[in-house]
């Protein structure tokens, strides 16, 4: 059906996809499950309640998420350039995805951690248990099913994003779909393209479903 060539461009396709897909999820959860935190414990009736740290971020939060990913994506192009040296392809694109995708798993984090029973929580308290040992003794463990499932959610909301950059010099099938599928009305390699995107989003799901129910065993 495709000459060598093809199937070559297709797999390299694939790997930048994931690359950027798995980099990008990764800090995108250093950031957001660090602002996530933040959000639970200095709401009014979290922990260590502080309202002026929590409106900040929660302003900064909504204001990021309400940005669509290819508007975002060249606003930070300055910044980008800054980071990485350059705006096109596959580590400049994990910058953009990490600014819009941050926001989106400080969301899921938070609601995660506010699902923990406030019983647990306040049991901890009463044993003398400081904030960091709530945090990571008490919350992030209760959350830990609910965390592994957003983190799928999450990677697959990277995902794409990660084709969309393709229209803006990113890498990956999004690129091939559109410089072979849009522009040079190829739809046998667009079709291509959705079809493996699409077994990639079934894989991060199913792993995600995996290993929640792992984590729910260990949990029991």
């Amino acid at each position: 059906m495709f000459d060598q060539q093809t199937v070559e461009m297709l797999l390299v396709g694939v790997w930048d996809t994931l690359y950027m897909t798995v980099v990008a999820t990764f800090f995108s959860y250093v950031f957001g499950m660090v602002m996530g935190v933040v959000l639970v414990i200095c709401r009014k009736d979290g922990i260590r309640p502080n309202a002026l740290v929590y409106n900040v971020l929660d302003v900064v939060v909504n204001l990021t998420r309400s940005f669509p990913f290819l508007i975002l994506m060249i606003a930070v192009i300055p910044f980008t350039r800054f980071l990485v040296g350059t705006t096109i392809g596959n580590n400049a694109t994990v910058v953009p995805l990490v600014l819009a995708a941050a926001p989106f798993v400080a969301r899921l984090v938070e609601s995660s951690l506010l699902e923990v029973d406030n019983g647990v929580v306040e049991a901890a308290q009463s044993m003398g248990a400081g904030t960091w040992q709530i945090i990571v003794k008490v919350l992030l463990p209760e959350a830990r099913p609910s965390l592994l499932n957003g983190s799928a959610v999450s990677a697959i909301t990277i995902l794409g994003y990660s084709a969309m950059s393709g229209a803006v010099g990113g890498g990956g099938l999004g690129k091939l779909a559109i410089m072979y599928g849009y522009n040079r009305y190829q739809t046998d390699i667009m079709v291509i393209t959705v079809v493996l995107l699409i077994i990639i989003v079934q894989a991060f799901q199913s792993f995600g479903n995996w290993a929640t129910r792992r984590s729910d065993k260990r949990g029991s």
